[in-house]
């Protein structure tokens, strides 16, 4: 994400998906900037702090200072670079994902490279997001918005590739999540939930409302222990239910 990207002089008001209604009173959603860069980092903090209903908490150089940041703040979502000195934005994603401390907490994954393994490394690590730096400052609030809501986000190319990688791994499909325990139903929607499909999507292409869809998932999430969307992609390809690097079986 360049410098001039984050202008967000030209941005319409109005737009919803980049600021919260004047009249929002609820708490702001609290966010965690991770990022080497100082001149990057800062301004994240300066947009994020001129937008309503977000606000910067705390701003970490390394790894491990986001750990340590990551316990003391509790934010709703870090902003993790993947690429930092001491410890890397994988391992110090793993470590606060599986820190009692930091229940709760989200993790949104922003990095220049999109490689596959650091994809699959993102979400196993327990990140509830990918994006790209490539990405708009409208993209970047918005998708700090959806982490902080408890739904998981991932860059429009990123799930094709993260099943493309796992199935040019070494490693052979095996269910390891009970997927015996899921409804054939539920199967379907977690197939759609690997092909990328966002709730509407799956709703119309099942013939569902959003509340059945939003049922299903729920549910899912239980069934299979996962925290967030991003773990269930990874549920659908590790269950066979994806078998193609397109989407289909």
């Amino acid at each position: 994400m360049s410098i001039d990207d984050m202008n967000t002089d030209d941005t319409s008001t109005d737009d919803t998906s980049i600021g919260a209604a004047p009249h929002d009173s609820s708490p702001p959603v609290r966010v965690l900037l991770a990022e080497d860069q100082v001149l990057i980092r800062d301004s994240f903090k300066v947009l994020i702090d001129a937008t309503p209903g977000l606000a910067a908490v705390g701003e970490a150089g390394t790894g491990a200072e986001a750990v340590r940041l990551a316990r003391r703040h509790r934010p709703d979502v870090v902003l993790m670079d993947v690429r930092m000195p001491d410890m890397d934005g994988i391992e110090a994603t793993r470590r606060i994902c599986a820190d009692p401390a930091c229940a709760g907490v989200r993790v949104l994954i922003l990095t220049t490279f999109d490689l596959d393994e650091y994809v699959h490394a993102s979400l196993r690590a327990g990140a509830s997001g990918f994006l790209l730096k490539s990405a708009t400052a409208a993209e970047l609030l918005a998708a700090i918005r959806v982490v902080a809501s408890g739904e998981a986000l991932l860059a429009p190319t990123v799930t094709r590739r993260l099943i493309t990688e796992f199935l040019r791994g070494p490693h052979p499909v095996q269910v390891v999540r009970g997927l015996d325990d899921v409804t054939p139903r539920e199967r379907e929607v977690l197939t759609l939930i690997g092909r990328g499909m966002s709730n509407a999507e799956i709703a119309e292409h099942l013939h569902l409302t959003i509340g059945t869809v939003k049922t299903h998932i729920g549910r899912l999430l239980a069934k299979l222990q996962a925290r967030d969307r991003a773990q269930l992609v990874i549920a659908a390809y590790e269950g066979g239910l994806i078998t193609n690097p397109d989407g289909r079986r």
